[in-house]
């Protein structure tokens, strides 16, 4: 029997604020996919993740996430967001961190805040998985911005999600650093899908499956070759060099008088 793939969006648009943010786009991503997208500041990639969570409604179109709804599938999902910003003085462990995501989805009372020694069992090895189990009983201030991103990503793997959707996860991390999360999200790939939205196309290349390029409409042909014409469409000028989400041209210049 065919299982649904999953992701599905068909024709997918949102206008928010009276403008268009995503315009006719069309994705499939199947079961092993380990995808990159690409795009400028306000393409709609952020956008494109949360109304795949169901967090945004779509104007029209359609999404579907394992043949569901998205607010139906949200225990298959795992979703880590841009970086996120912690009180240093707030007094709680990496391990409360992960438990968290328990509670997110039910699995512990949320009036007694009690979990259960599974619950238990599902965070440390989720922190195993991103090796960061000796640093459970850490508070979550003193650590540094790569451990973070790793503890939010074991608070999506707490869920034993089959799709994991992350925003930027390196945004704010040193490129060497950065570089640590893309080889744990490629170890992490054989046991789920992935969609990683990212600027860092050198990195970015060197571990996915397939690229995409977003700027409000999807430019995607199921594979990791970038022709011209997909990110000069998707930046709207040539391209040589695109870091921290603008696109630069190093030998020439975009237009006159620039």
């Amino acid at each position: 029997m065919h299982q649904p793939n999953p992701i599905e969006t068909t024709q997918l648009s949102v206008v928010l604020r009276n403008q268009p943010v995503l315009t006719d786009v069309s994705l499939t991503v199947k079961e092993g996919d380990f995808i990159g997208i690409i795009g400028p500041n306000g393409a709609g990639k952020s956008v494109l993740l949360k109304t795949i969570l169901g967090l945004i409604p779509p104007t029209s179109g359609q999404v579907r996430v394992f043949g569901l709804p998205p607010a139906a599938a949200r225990g298959l999902v795992g979703y880590v967001p841009q970086f996120a910003n912690f009180d240093v003085q707030f007094p709680i462990t990496v391990e409360r961190v992960v438990l968290a995501a328990c509670l997110a989805r039910g699995r512990a009372s949320k009036w007694q805040f009690r979990y259960s020694a599974h619950d238990r069992d599902v965070a440390r090895q989720s922190l195993a998985r991103v090796g960061m189990l000796d640093f459970a009983e850490r508070q979550i201030g003193k650590l540094s911005g790569g451990q973070v991103q790793r503890v939010l990503i074991a608070r999506a793997l707490t869920i034993q999600p089959r799709l994991l959707l992350l925003d930027e996860p390196t945004a704010s991390l040193d490129t060497p650093i950065g570089g640590t999360i893309y080889e744990l999200l490629k170890e992490l790939s054989p046991t789920m899908s992935i969609v990683l939205i990212s600027h860092d196309i050198g990195v970015l290349s060197r571990h996915v499956k397939t690229i995409a390029c977003l700027n409000i409409r999807l430019h995607y042909h199921h594979s990791k070759e970038l022709t011209t014409e997909m990110v000069e469409t998707a930046y709207g000028c040539p391209v040589d060099l695109i870091a921290h989400g603008h696109a630069h041209r190093v030998l020439e210049n975009h237009g006159e008088g620039e």
